[in-house]
This record gives C-alpha cells, sequence and structure tokens, in this order.
C-alpha cells in the first residue's frame, strides 16, 4: 500500500504558505494514483519527532501495511538531519521504499547532505553484514565445520557439519581413479571414463543421465578425496546475489596459505592422487601442442543443418587414412554432439579456393559476389532453433532462481553449478546466434571491404606465376572469408565473405 506523509507547522503556515492539501496533491501526482493513505500532521513542529501522524505511519510501517511513502521532502519529517535519518533508515529496513517528491531538493545544499550520509550509512551497514558474514564462515572454517557443497562422494551430516562417505558415490570417485591411473584399465582417458558412467546409466551429483569430460576432471583435481578438505578456499562475496540476478559467478580463489584444511573420510591414497595429477599435467600438455596435420579452413567451415562448426580429423575411408571434417564432437557429454556431416578436406578446400581465386582474377566483381550471396532457407530455420532453444534456457534459468527464492532448505552448490551450465551453453548458443544474423545480413562494399581485398590481392600477386604455400593461402581465406557453411548432403556449400 502506498502513504502520503504531509506536514506543516503553525510557523510555516503563516510565514511561508505551505499547505497540507498542496503536500498531498504534489505527492498524490508523483504516486500517480489516488488509492493511498494519508498521514498528516498539522500545526506540529518538525523538532518534535512523537507526533500523532508520523507516529501511527511508523506504527503502520512496522506492522508491514505500507510499501512505500511519498513526502515532500526529508524536512517534513523532521527538521534534524538526524531524525531525517533515523526515520528514512526505520522505513528502509522494513522495506518500504522512500520517496521524495520535491525535485529542487536534491539540489540544495540540504540535500546533499541528506543523501551522501544515507549513503555513507548504506555502505556502512552493507560492509557490516559483510563483515559478520565472513567472520561467521571464517569461524565455521576454522572449527572444521563444512557447509553442504555438494561433494560427489559423501554425504552431509547437517548436525555435525562435515561429510560421511556415501557407499555406492564413493565407489564410483574410486573407480574413476583407479581407471584413469591403471594403464590397463578397459577406459582410458577423462574422456573414456565419461562415457563409460554414462553408458552405464551412473547418475551424477545432480542426477543427470550424462557425464562431461570436465565433471570427471573436476573429481580427479579435488584434493579432498584424500581426506583432507580446504575451506576458505573461494572468495565469493556478492555470489549469491549476483546468481539471483541471473549474472555469472565471480568467485576468485584465495592465496593458498589463506585456505583451513580439516580432516573428512578419506577415498583415495595420497600415491594415487598424486599420479592422476602427473597424467593430468601430461595430457594437458599432449593437447596443447600445435595440430599435426594442416586445415586450410580450420575455424571456419560450420554445418548449416546443426550449426556445428567442423573441424578437422584423421579418420578411415574404405581402408584408407584419410583427412576429413566432421561436425562430430566426440566429448562425453557434448551439448551438440553434430549430425553427422563429414567431408573429405580436399572436396571443400578445393571449391572454396577456387571460387577466392575467381574473385582475385576479377576483383571488379567483388562486390557483386557478396550481394548475391543470400542466406540459404536452412540458414534461417538455424537462427529459428537456436533462438528457441536460447529462450528454453533462459526459461529453465528462472525457474532455478524462483526455487532458491521459495526454498530455504536446498542445495545451493547444486542450483549454482545448473545456473552456470546454462549460462555458459547460452552464452555459447549466442555467440552463435550473432554470427549466424551476421551473415543473414544483405551487405554492401565497404572502405574495409576495398582494404581486405587490397591485401589479399598484394599477398596473391606476391606469388604470381608460383606455387602459392598453404600458409599465404590461408592468409588470403581468413582475409576475405568470414565463414564457409556446408549442408550435410554436400549439395550446398556458401561461402561468407567479411
Amino acid at each position: 500500500m502506498k502513504a502520503i506523509y504531509a506536514r506543516v507547522s503553525t510557523e510555516e503556515q503563516a510565514i511561508r504558505g505551505y499547505s497540507i492539501g498542496a503536500q498531498i496533491d504534489d505527492c498524490r501526482k508523483k504516486a500517480n494514483t489516488d488509492d493511498v493513505l494519508i498521514y498528516t500532521d498539522e500545526g506540529w513542529s518538525g523538532e518534535i519527532l512523537e507526533r500523532p501522524g508520523l507516529s501511527q505511519l511508523r506504527q503502520d510501517v512496522e506492522e508491514g501495511i505500507i510499501d512505500e511513502v511519498y513526502c515532500y521532502d526529508p524536512d517534513r519529517l523532521a527538521r534534524k538531519l538526524l531524525n531525517q535519518l533515523i526515520i528514512d533508515d526505520e522505513f528502509r529496513k522494513k522495506g518500504v521504499k522512500v520517496v521524495f517528491v520535491n525535485g529542487e531538493y536534491d539540489k540544495s545544499p540540504e540535500g546533499k547532505m541528506f543523501f551522501s550520509f544515507r549513503g555513507a550509512i548504506s555502505e556502512f551497514e552493507k560492509e557490516k553484514i559483510k563483515q559478520r558474514t565472513r567472520n561467521g564462515k571464517l569461524k565455521k572454517a576454522k572449527d572444521g565445520k563444512i557447509g553442504n557443497y555438494g561433494l560427489y562422494g559423501y554425504n552431509h551430516d547437517r548436525d555435525k557439519k562435515t561429510y560421511t562417505i556415501h557407499p555406492e558415490q564413493s565407489k564410483i570417485v574410486k573407480l574413476i581413479f583407479d581407471y584413469f591411473t591403471n594403464p590397463d584399465s578397459p577406459c582410458q582417458g577423462m574422456n573414456s571414463i565419461a562415457k563409460y558412467l554414462t553408458d552405464h546409466g551412473i547418475p551424477t551429483a545432480t542426477g543427470k543421465k550424462i557425464w562431461h569430460r570436465n565433471v570427471v576432471r573436476q573429481i580427479l583435481m579435488n584434493e579432498a578425496y584424500t581426506g583432507r578438505y580446504a575451506l576458505n578456499k573461494t572468495n565469493s562475496e556478492g555470489d549469491y546475489v549476483r546468481m539471483q540476478l541471473g549474472l555469472s559467478r565471480k568467485q576468485k580463489t584465495r592465496p593458498k596459505e589463506e585456505w583451513i584444511y580439516t580432516e573428512i573420510p578419506r577415498i583415495i591414497s595420497d600415491e594415487q592422487y598424486i599420479r592422476a595429477q602427473e597424467l593430468l599435467e601430461v595430457a594437458r600438455r599432449r593437447y596443447s601442442k600445435k595440430a599435426q596435420n594442416d586445415y586450410l579452413l580450420s575455424g571456419l567451415l560450420r554445418c548449416s543443418d546443426c550449426g556445428n562448426t567442423m573441424v578437422g580429423t584423421k579418420a578411415t575411408w574404405w581402408g584408407q587414412k584419410v583427412l576429413m571434417y566432421t561436425d562430430r564432437k566426440n566429448s562425453a557429454g557434448a551439448k551438440n554432439p553434430g549430425c553427422g556431416n563429414q567431408i573429405k578436406i580436399q572436396e571443400v578446400e578445393k571449391f572454396v579456393w577456387e571460387n577466392v581465386l575467381s574473385i582475385l582474377n576479377n576483383p571488379e566483381k567483388f562486390g557483386e559476389y557478396k550481394k548475391k550471396k543470400k542466406s540459404p532457407t536452412n540458414l534461417i530455420n538455424l537462427q529459428k532453433s537456436l533462438t528457441d532453444k536460447i529462450n528454453g534456457l533462459q526459461k529453465a534459468k528462472k525457474r532455478l532462481i524462483e526455487l532458491v527464492k521459495i526454498s530455504d532448505d536446498i542445495d545451493l552448490t547444486d542450483i549454482k553449478n545448473e545456473i552456470a551450465d546454462i549460462q555458459q551453453e547460452e552464452k555459447a548458443l549466442k555467440i552463435q546466434l550473432d554470427k549466424i544474423k551476421e551473415q543473414t545480413k544483405d551487405k554492401e562494399e565497404t572502405e574495409a571491404d576495398t582494404q581486405r581485398l587490397r591485401e589479399s590481392l598484394n599477398m596473391f600477386f606476391a606469388y604470381k606465376g608460383e606455387s602459392i604455400p598453404f600458409e599465404a593461402k590461408q592468409k588470403i581465406i581468413r582475409t576475405l572469408v568470414k565463414q564457409v557453411y556446408l549442408t550435410k548432403d554436400h549439395s550446398e556449400v556458401e561461402i561468407h565473405l567479411f
């Protein structure tokens, strides 16, 4: 319910001509409704806090009757700045919005002082709350009390604030470490382990049916399974509020010397954990090396049916080892595994290079080439499909945030992880959607286009009459071509220029 408070002293009425009615009219206009409760103190000095109208308003605010209070300016509430701030703070702590109608007051010296002090008080209280929360968490950490952070392999004892072994999940943790560290295991590598767990119907910590290789990796990297659980590991101030607003988390890892360790039941040995870290480092170095084969359209080729990027890979084709582009994503739990579009690299690379050569040999037709390339129907359909997926993810995120608001007994870690996964997928889809939207626009030739064409021509003519090396070809293509789309049946190859 909205409320209006108006006050005028006998002196103000006589000297300045202040009117209760005029104040109420101005407040009504600001509130934009006639459905208001009106509280007045006529003939009362602002020096006195115990006024009938103000006392009744404060009582109704305390009882939760009022949502918003409209007042001409803080002087109407009280004459002294300290009393103004006390009343304003009292209202705002009950969740009541206080609106001052007099716009000129904000610019006056009194108004500037009022809002300056109000802001300072708010910041002071916010810092006090943060400090109390921080001290509380730190004390719990030093006492070895652990919140329910959803550690896979364990049950959380709410009374003792610690973890106990989860009989079934702890076996899976042991299996993951055994398979990863044993060179003779039936599953070699994180991807293979994730696929094994998925194929055998083993649920994840959140009950999902699909395991991602990154989840397996997180388990392998977690020192807690050796019986040493690190508390005070991250700084997550403001994280809960950001999560409720649908924003990404901004946790920062604290320096290791600030971590506080507490003991929990051990699942694996120190030796096995150390061996797992060594193998993870070997895997990281192996996959960070340069690709053994060169692909002319690396990063440019995309399937126009499913939207996946098409990457170069070595495959067996009728008993022969050949290089292919494929839209398949073989990592366990991939969001979009692809539709099976694959093609020998020579076929599509030859087609694209011939089209680029056609432009370079006839540069005057560059603008015409850009204009005639219209968006194929499957790209338009893909754009709609991506938009629908993004809308679905946003609805799912909203439902999770609402769940946090209405439930007190809920594992926030699981919810945070769910929201983080949704946001990551949503971000990837939006990037993909933006690229497709860009491709579906009709482009006019610009100065930047002319510059790109000039650069490509310079590179091209530098090798006139000679064989153009792979690196130069790739650079020319990347200068002119923004994206290449290939249909699954290979009936259409769309080359989109910048």
